[in-house]
């Protein structure tokens, strides 16, 4: 009798998306400001599914500048998000301050910018929605200055 390994396909696939999600628990956790609790995460499924569902860490302050996890890539905007001055292209960059105004970015807080310097060297805003943690915690300004 010859036994075929189509029966043990759907273990495997299991084993697989359990051995994914520990490692995605490992690295979200390794990596400081991301906010996402591995235990809590282990206990309820969507979120161990999809971490990002989980309430954002704060940014933080460390060497007297604001840390801020980001998407890697996000535009580097000049006054009113009109002109893109350059980009930020790691997925930690540090932040300046905050402030609100100006069009609606599609963020947490959708009219919020966070002000940087460009990895060319440019300074300009950020939009919230570019910002993986929770900006409250940077310095706000009020009303953005092209307001």
């Amino acid at each position: 009798m010859t036994t075929t390994n189509h029966h043990r396909a759907p273990i495997a696939r299991a084993a697989v998306l359990a051995a994914s999600a520990v490692i995605g628990a490992t690295t979200m956790t390794a990596i400081p400001g991301i906010g996402w609790n591995a235990a809590a995460a282990s206990s309820d499924s969507a979120a161990a599914q999809h971490p990002t569902t989980a309430k954002a860490a704060p940014c933080w302050a460390s060497g007297g500048r604001w840390w801020c996890n980001n998407r890697p890539g996000a535009a580097v905007w000049a006054g009113k998000g009109h002109t893109i001055v350059g980009k930020l292209n790691t997925g930690r960059n540090w932040f300046s301050y905050r402030c609100e105004g100006g069009r609606n970015n599609n963020g947490p807080h959708p009219t919020r910018w966070a002000f940087t310097k460009a990895d060319n060297g440019r300074w300009g805003w950020v939009k919230d929605g570019d910002i993986l943690n929770e900006t409250n915690s940077l310095p706000n300004h009020g009303r953005c200055r092209w307001e």
